[in-house]
C-alpha cells in the first residue's frame, strides 16, 4: 500500500519539481505569440482554453498503453513500478515536453521537420518513415483493441465495431480540430477520469491486500527477461514515442507558452498515474501465472472487464470499462489526423481545403484497412519496438537542441542513451528482430549506447551550426 501510494506522490512532486526544472531549461517566453494565435486557420491551427488542450493531449497520447502495457508489464514483479515513476518524471516528461514546446518555437511543425533541423534531412527521412509508421500501427491497434473490448461487452461480433471505428476516424481526420476533438474530448475526460478513480478507490476501499508481494526477484511466469522486455512492453505510461506525434496538435492550439509544461509534461505525469494505478492492478489481484492466464486467451482486455466489474459492480463496471474504451478510441483518431499532418507538410500541400485533406486520409485509411487484417499479437509486437525507437530519435534530438543552444543537455542525454540500449538489444534479441543469443543481445546494446554517446558529444560540439531551430 505504501508504495503504490508514495509512487503517486512522486509523480506529483516530480511534476511540481524537475518539472520546473525541464521548463527552465528549455526557458519559455510568455510574450511569443504561439502558432495558433499567428497561423490560426480554422481546422489545425484553433487557440483552445488550457483545460481543454491538456485534456485533449492526456486523451491523446493515453490510448490503451498505460493500461495493457502496465497490466502486462505487472508480469515482471514490482520493478514495472518503479520503472513507470522514474520513467514518467525523467524520460517521457522530458521527451513528451520537447516534442511539444520544440514543435511550438517553430510554427506547430511536425516531428520529422523539427529532427531534420537538428539532424540532417536523412534523419529527418528517417523520422518520417518512423512516425508513419508508429501512427498507422496505432491506429490499427487502436481500431482492433475498442472492438474487442465492445464485442467483449455486448456480444456483438467484432466485425461491426471495426467498421464503425474506421468510419468515425476517418470523419474525425478530415473535420476540423474544434468541430469533434476540441467538443467532445472534454466530456470523454470525465469518463476517463471516473474510471481511473473509481478503480483507484475500489483497490483502496475494497478490502484487497495492496501490493502484498514486494519481491523484486520475482520472474516472468514465461521466464522471459526483464531487461529489456519490460522497457519495451511497458512503454505508455513510462515514457512513449508515440506521444511525440501528438504534441505537434496541441502545440497548434495553446494560448501561450507558460502553458506547455502543464499540457505536455502534466499529460505525461498524469498517464503515468493511470499506468500505476493498472500495474498495481495486475500486482495485487491476480498471481502472476493467473495473469498471464488472461492475457493469453486474448488480450489485457480480458483483465480490465474482470476488474472493472470485480471492484465496481455491475453499473459501475460498465462505465468504467466504457472509460477504458474511450482511451484508445480518442488516441487513433488523432493519431491518423497526425499521420496527415505529417504527409501534408512532407509534400508541402495545404490542409486548408477539404480536397486535399481526402487526398491524404483516403489512401491512409485503406492502408490501415489492410494492415488492420494482420493478428493483433503482430502488429502489438511490432508497436512496441516502434514506439520506443521513435523515443530514443527523439530525446536525441532533443538532446542536441539543448547543447547547440548553450544548455543543460543532460535532461535528454541520459534518457536517450538508456533508450539507445534498451530498443538496440531488443531488435538484437526478439522474435522479431535478429534472434541473437540474449547475452550477446545485451552486450552489443550496451556498447552501442555507449558508441552512441560517445559520437553525440563529438559530433554536436564540432558542429555549432548545426541546428536550425528557433529560439
Amino acid at each position: 500500500m505504501l508504495m503504490f501510494l508514495g509512487s503517486i506522490l512522486l509523480l506529483i512532486v516530480g511534476y511540481f519539481t524537475y518539472g520546473l526544472v525541464v521548463e527552465k531549461i528549455f526557458g519559455i517566453d510568455r510574450s511569443r505569440p504561439t502558432p495558433a494565435v499567428e497561423f490560426a486557420d480554422g481546422v489545425d491551427y484553433v487557440t483552445m482554453p488550457t483545460w481543454k488542450t491538456y485534456l485533449i493531449q492526456l486523451l491523446d497520447i493515453a490510448g490503451i498503453g498505460p493500461i495493457f502495457g502496465p497490466i502486462m508489464g505487472a508480469l515482471y514483479g514490482p520493478a514495472a513500478l518503479l520503472w513507470i515513476v522514474i520513467g514518467s518524471i525523467f524520460a517521457g516528461g522530458v521527451h513528451d515536453f520537447f516534442s511539444g514546446m520544440m514543435s511550438v518555437r517553430n510554427g506547430g511543425e511536425n516531428l520529422p521537420t523539427i529532427v531534420g533541423r537538428t539532424l540532417g534531412r536523412h534523419m529527418r527521412s528517417v523520422m518520417l518513415v518512423f512516425a508513419l509508421l508508429l501512427l498507422v500501427l496505432v491506429g490499427v491497434v487502436f481500431v482492433l483493441s475498442p472492438a474487442k473490448m465492445l464485442e467483449n461487452l455486448t456480444h456483438v461480433h467484432v466485425g461491426y465495431y471495426v467498421a464503425v471505428i474506421f468510419i468515425y476516424y476517418f470523419i474525425a481526420t478530415i473535420v476540423p480540430i474544434d468541430k469533434i476533438i476540441g467538443r467532445f474530448y472534454p466530456f470523454l475526460g470525465g469518463l476517463l477520469l471516473f474510471m481511473t478513480f473509481g478503480i483507484f478507490f475500489g483497490m483502496l476501499f475494497g478490502g484487497h491486500q495492496i501490493l502484498a508481494n514486494l519481491d523484486f526477484a520475482q520472474t516472468h511466469p514465461k521466464e522471459l527477461p526483464m531487461w529489456p522486455l519490460l522497457f519495451i512492453t511497458l512503454s505508455c505510461g513510462a515514457v512513449s514515442g508515440f506521444h511525440s506525434t501528438q504534441s505537434p496538435l496541441m502545440s497548434r492550439c495553446i494560448k501561450n507558452e507558460k502553458y506547455g509544461r502543464f499540457v505536455f509534461y502534466g499529460a505525461m505525469i498524469s498517464e503515468g498515474i493511470i499506468a500505476l494505478i493498472w500495474a498495481t492492478v495486475g500486482l495485487s489481484l491476480y498471481e502472476p501465472g493467473a495473469l498471464q492466464g488472461l492475457i493469453d486467451q486474448g488480450t489485457a482486455a480480458l483483465v480490465v472487464n474482470e476488474t472493472a466489474i470485480n471492484l465496481l459492480g455491475t453499473i459501475g463496471g460498465f462505465l468504467a470499462i466504457l472509460g477504458v474504451i474511450v482511451l484508445p478510441i480518442t488516441s487513433g483518431d488523432t493519431a491518423f489526423r497526425s499521420a496527415r499532418l505529417i504527409i501534408s507538410e512532407a509534400a508541402h500541400l495545404s490542409q486548408k481545403a477539404i480536397r486535399n485533406r481526402l487526398l491524404i486520409a483516403v489512401p491512409l485509411f485503406i492502408v490501415g484497412f489492410i494492415i488492420s487484417q494482420v493478428k493483433f499479437g503482430v502488429i502489438w509486437r511490432y508497436f512496441g519496438w516502434s514506439n520506443q525507437t521513435l523515443a530514443t530519435l527523439v530525446l536525441w534530438s532533443s538532446a542536441f537542441y539543448l547543447v547547440k543552444n548553450g544548455k543543460f543537455h543532460w535532461i535528454a542525454t541520459v534518457p536517450a542513451t538508456f533508450l539507445t540500449s534498451i530498443t538496440v538489444t531488443f531488435i538484437c534479441y526478439a522474435q522479431i528482430g535478429l534472434r541473437l543469443p540474449y547475452f550477446t543481445s545485451v552486450v552489443i546494446g550496451v556498447i552501442f549506447a555507449i558508441l552512441t554517446f560517445i559520437g553525440f558529444l563529438i559530433y554536436a560540439f564540432r558542429h555549432p551550426k548545426l541546428a536550425e531551430l528557433h529560439l
